[in-house]
C-alpha cells in the first residue's frame, strides 16, 4: 500500500477554501446550532490498532445527539418529516414520524450495528426523565440513523453502550459544532477519503422571510471520481495521484441528513425540504447508488405541539407553500457545505486491519479553486438581485416572489401550486368584482 504524504497545515471548513458555495449567507456558527434552541453533543469512541478482532476491536465510531427544543422535544413537540432517496439504511422511528408528523424525542446517528443499543439508551434516558412513559403517557420510538463505518471500525463488535448514548446527550450544546472524526462520524468515509459528521446553515434574507435553517450530515458514500467540490471535478483530478492507496471496494456508503429550520412548516412542507436534500448530496457527486442509504430527516422549531393540553386544537404558523422556494435552496446550499465541511475536517484515520482513509488534500483542492477564481469573480451575484428588468409597469400576473416581505404579500401577489395567479376570475353566478352589484 502506498500512502500520500499528509499534508502538515491545519484543517480548515470549506468556506476557508474560498469555494463557490451558494448565493445565501450562513448563519453565525454556519451550523445546524443556528437554529435556535438546536443543540448537538458527541461520544467518540477510539480504541486499540492493528488485525480485526470481533469484539475486541479497533474500536472506530461513536454517537451524535441532535437535541430540538433545548432537550425538552419529549413533553414539547415539534412538526417533522423526512424523505428516503434511497433506502439501504436505516432510520428506526421514521414510520411514525412520517405518520404523526411529530418529533418527539432526541435523533441520534451511529454506525449500522449499533442502532438497537443507541435506541434502547435513549429509551432509558427518557423514561428516567419522564416515568410516565408507557402508562401516563404514550410509549416512545427514538429516531436513530445509521451508516456503515466497517471499513475503519470492529462494527460487529458492537462497542457502543447506553453509557456513550447518555454522554452524547448530555453533552449537547449549542454554539460551534465538531466536525470530522467525532461522535456517529468517528468511521466513516466520503468519496474515498475521510469524513464524518459536518453542518452548515442559511440565514435568508429578510425579504425572504429571514428564517433560519440548518443540516447536519453523518456523511459516508461515494467514489473518489465522482467527488465534486464546489461544482469542480476535484475526484477526477485525484484519482491518479490516489491511485496505489487502497479504497473501501464492497461498500458504495451511505449519509444520513438531519435539516432543522425556524420557518413555519408543515409536516408535509418538510417532507418537500428533505427531498431537496437529495440535490445537495448530488452536488457532491452521489448517485445514490443501489446498496446506499440517503434517508434525511427535517423538523421546524416555529410551533410546538404540547403533550398536555385541555384544548382539543392548538393554532399553528404555517408558510405558504408558494413561499417555500428560497428555503429548497437554501436546504440544497447547506447540504453541500455540510458534506464538504466534514471531509475539510476530517482527519486521515487507521482502522482495522490498517485500513486507511486519507484526507480530503486541501492544498490540492486550494490549488484547483484558485485556478479557477477568475471564472467564480465574474458570476456572483447578490441574493435579492432579480433577472427582471426594471420598469415602472409589471405584469399584474408576474410572480413577485423575493420582491416582498411576507406580511405585505396579498394572495394576488403570489401565484398558486399550479402557478396559476389567484384568483383569476369570478365564481359561476357571482358578478365580476369590478361589474354592477
Amino acid at each position: 500500500m502506498v500512502r500520500i504524504p499528509e499534508e502538515n497545515g491545519p484543517r480548515v471548513r470549506a468556506r476557508e477554501l474560498g469555494l463557490p458555495l451558494g448565493r445565501f449567507k450562513p448563519g453565525k456558527y454556519n451550523a445546524i446550532t443556528d437554529v435556535e434552541g438546536v443543540l448537538v453533543g458527541h461520544t467518540t469512541i477510539i480504541e486499540g490498532s492493528g488485525p480485526l478482532r470481533p469484539g475486541f476491536g479497533p474500536v472506530r465510531t461513536g454517537v451524535t445527539a441532535i437535541l430540538p427544543n433545548l432537550g425538552n422535544i419529549f413533553m414539547e413537540r415539534m412538526s417533522g418529516g423526512g424523505f428516503v432517496l434511497n433506502g439501504a439504511g436505516e432510520v428506526s422511528g421514521m414510520t411514525q414520524l412520517m405518520e404523526w408528523g411529530l418529533i418527539e424525542t432526541p435523533i441520534l446517528l451511529t454506525n449500522t450495528m449499533a442502532v438497537g443499543a443507541v435506541s434502547d439508551g435513549v429509551a432509558n434516558y427518557l423514561v428516567q426523565r419522564y416515568p410516565g412513559i408507557g402508562d401516563e403517557h404514550d410509549v416512545i420510538i427514538p429516531v436513530v440513523g445509521e451508516c456503515d463505518d466497517s471499513w475503519l471500525n470492529d462494527i460487529s463488535g458492537r462497542h457502543v453502550r447506553q453509557e456513550h448514548v447518555v454522554a452524547a446527550i448530555d453533552a449537547a450544546k449549542s454554539g460551534p459544532v465538531q466536525e470530522g472524526n467525532v461522535g456517529g462520524g468517528t468511521g466513516m468515509v466520503t468519496c474515498d477519503f475521510k469524513a464524518g459528521i459536518g453542518t452548515s446553515s442559511r440565514k435568508l434574507p429578510e425579504v425572504l422571510g429571514g428564517y433560519t435553517l440548518g443540516v447536519l450530515v453523518m456523511s459516508n458514500f461515494g467514489k473518489m471520481h465522482n467527488l465534486r467540490v464546489g461544482g469542480l471535478p476535484v475526484g477526477e483530478v485525484l484519482v491518479e495521484k490516489f491511485k496505489n492507496t487502497p479504497h473501501r471496494g464492497k461498500s458504495y456508503g451511505s449519509i444520513i441528513a438531519v435539516v432543522a429550520t425556524d420557518a413555519p412548516l408543515l409536516s408535509h412542507q418538510i417532507n418537500r425540504l428533505c427531498k431537496r436534500v437529495g440535490l445537495g448530496i448530488g452536488r457532491v457527486g452521489s448517485y445514490a447508488a443501489h446498496g446506499s442509504g440517503e434517508i434525511v430527516v427535517g423538523f421546524s422549531t416555529a410551533n410546538i405541539i404540547p403533550r398536555r393540553t385541555q384544548k382539543m386544537v392548538y393554532k399553528m404558523k404555517i408558510l405558504l407553500d408558494q413561499r417555500l422556494d428560497p428555503l429548497y435552496e437554501a436546504v440544497m446550499e447547506a447540504t453541500e457545505e455540510a458534506i464538504l465541511n466534514a471531509m475539510c475536517m476530517a482527519e486521515p484515520m487507521t482502522g482495522v486491519n490498517d485500513n486507511y482513509s486519507p484526507a480530503l488534500p486541501l492544498d490540492e483542492v486550494r490549488r484547483f479553486v484558485d485556478a479557477c477564481r477568475p471564472i467564480f469573480a465574474s458570476v456572483k451575484k447578490r441574493p435579492h438581485q432579480t433577472s427582471v428588468p426594471a420598469s415602472k409597469e409589471r405584469p399584474s400576473d408576474e410572480d413577485r416572489e423575493g420582491e416582498v416581505t411576507l406580511g405585505s404579500a396579498l394572495p394576488t401577489q403570489v401565484r398558486g401550486a399550479e402557478g396559476i395567479p389567484f384568483p383569476t376570475r369570478p365564481a359561476p353566478n357571482e358578478p365580476p368584482l369590478d361589474g354592477p352589484p
